[in-house]
C-alpha cells in the first residue's frame, strides 16, 4: 500500500486518537465484573484497575481497587490536584484529611478535595479493601 505525503498526514490525528483511547480515552459503557479485573500483586497488596478514561464531556475519571494489609499504607501523606473518592468494602481503615483522622468502616466513604492534604491506613486486624475514585485530570 502506497500513501502520499499528504495521505500519511491525514493519519497522524487517528494515530493519536487512538494513542489516547488506551490510556484516558473515551470511557465506554461496560459491565466490569469484578473477579474478572485483572490483579496486580505488590508483595501482600493487590490492586485491580478499573476504569481509567472520560466522559463524554472530556471529564477524567478512573476507578480502582486496593486490598491493603494490617498495618500497612499505599503510599504516604499526600496531595493533589484532582479529587478522590474512597469507598469502603471490608476491614478498617483510618483516613487522615488536613490532621483530622477519621475511621472507616464496611461501607463508609470519604471525600478528598484537591489539594488537600491526606492518607490512608489500615488500622484493623484483617485486610482492608476499598476503591479509590479519581475525579479529573492528575497532575
Amino acid at each position: 500500500m502506497k500513501l502520499s505525503r499528504r495521505e500519511l498526514t491525514l493519519l497522524f490525528p487517528a494515530l493519536a486518537a487512538a494513542q489516547s483511547s488506551n490510556s484516558g480515552g473515551l470511557q465506554p459503557s461496560l459491565a466490569y465484573p469484578f473477579e474478572d479485573q485483572p490483579v496486580r500483586a505488590n508483595g501482600e497488596r493487590k490492586s485491580r484497575q478499573i476504569l481509567n478514561g472520560k466522559t463524554h464531556s472530556g471529564f477524567l475519571v478512573e476507578l480502582h481497587s486496593t486490598e491493603l494489609p494490617p498495618g500497612e499504607m499505599p503510599h504516604p501523606a499526600h496531595r493533589h490536584v484532582h479529587e478522590e473518592m474512597f469507598f469502603m468494602r471490608t476491614g478498617t481503615m483510618e483516613v487522615t484529611i488536613e490532621g483530622r483522622a477519621t475511621r472507616l468502616t464496611p461501607g463508609s466513604v470519604a471525600y478528598i478535595a484537591s489539594n488537600e492534604l491526606h492518607g490512608v491506613k489500615n488500622v484493623g486486624t484483617t485486610k482492608s479493601e476499598y476503591f479509590v475514585m479519581a475525579l479529573g485530570e492528575r497532575g
